[in-house]
């Protein structure tokens, strides 16, 4: 295994793969990780920060007031906007539950569409639209569905029935230990 090129085919989109090899494929001398590093662990509170991610997404439908059954729209950066025709294309594919709240996060080159039914916050999902396109869903706090997809056509296409299964059929259990 050599330079970024000749990753084996799946690791070829894990930008995050770290092979410690050059462009030669020889192994890259690598400084030694103190041991304070992992101590820095020590007494972390894995419940705490599960709360903390769930909670990042509960707090956009503060930010927007959304309305329920209805969409609310941010947008992220002051002078970006992705092109209206595809927030429209966005917002007729997921349909709101009667009683959740949805809002759209523009960032100016892609769109996260987060959903919740009622009550608001037990059943949760996020659907990213952009050059890379998901799906992920929060049951009573825990995350317990991703789903990745090729392009945003795919993501419209899949997605909805993802958001309809897990916000409306009750799809997905969190485990309990």
């Amino acid at each position: 295994m050599g330079g970024k090129g000749d990753r084996p085919p799946a690791l070829a989109n894990r930008w995050w793969v770290d092979e410690q090899r050059d462009e030669q494929g020889d192994l890259v001398e690598q400084p030694r990780v103190s041991l304070s590093f992992f101590r820095s662990a020590i007494g972390f509170d894995q419940d705490r920060a599960q709360q903390r991610l769930t909670e990042t997404n509960r707090k956009w439908f503060d930010e927007a007031d959304a309305p329920p059954g209805e969409w609310a729209i941010l947008h992220l950066v002051d002078d970006q906007r992705v092109p209206e025709s595809r927030v429209k294309k966005v917002l007729a594919a997921f349909e709101v539950p009667k009683e959740g709240r949805a809002v759209l996060l523009d960032s100016g080159n892609a769109l996260r569409a987060i959903i919740t039914g009622s009550p608001p916050g037990q059943r949760l999902v996020e659907v990213r639209i952009g050059k890379s396109s998901s799906f992920d869903a929060w049951v009573e706090g825990e995350w317990v569905c991703e789903r990745t997809f090729r392009d945003p056509g795919e993501c419209l296409r899949r997605a909805p029935r993802l958001v309809r299964d897990y916000l409306e059929r009750g799809r997905g259990t969190p485990i309990r230990g």
